[in-house]
């Protein structure tokens, strides 16, 4: 019996600079068990040292960091889980997870931060 996964996407964001902003493509990805899928972020902003982030949010829990990839001028990035893997462009952020399971079924968020400022867009799964 296949297992059916929804992914939504949902946007946050905080303390916007003007011209900074980002967003999720689609509000809702979904997938079978097993499979893979991919949440697309775009992103604009005038500042070259930015990193974007990747968080997944259950219910009743804290949201729970998934990884950081550098962009634009910087290529770090920290993967936990080798299910996780990242790209990015000067434009836009994608996390594939693969092997999906009922458990990956959460909100997650894209973040971009340039100094002290972060600006969020999030998917639900």
């Amino acid at each position: 019996m296949e297992t059916w996964l929804l992914i939504i996407i949902a946007a946050l964001l905080s303390g916007l600079i003007a011209g900074d902003s980002i967003s999720p493509e689609e509000q809702k990805v979904s997938g079978k068990e097993g499979a893979s899928v991919t949440l697309r972020c775009t992103y604009e902003t005038s500042y070259n040292n930015v990193r974007l982030y990747w968080y997944r949010h259950h219910f009743n829990q804290a949201p729970q960091f998934i990884l950081w990839k550098g962009a634009k001028s910087r290529s770090d990035e920290h993967i936990p889980d080798t299910r996780y893997q990242s790209t990015t462009s000067r434009t836009s952020t994608e996390l594939t997870i693969t092997q999906l399971t009922l458990a990956d079924t959460a909100l997650y968020y894209c973040a971009l931060r340039r100094h002290s400022d972060i600006k969020c867009g999030g998917f639900f799964t």
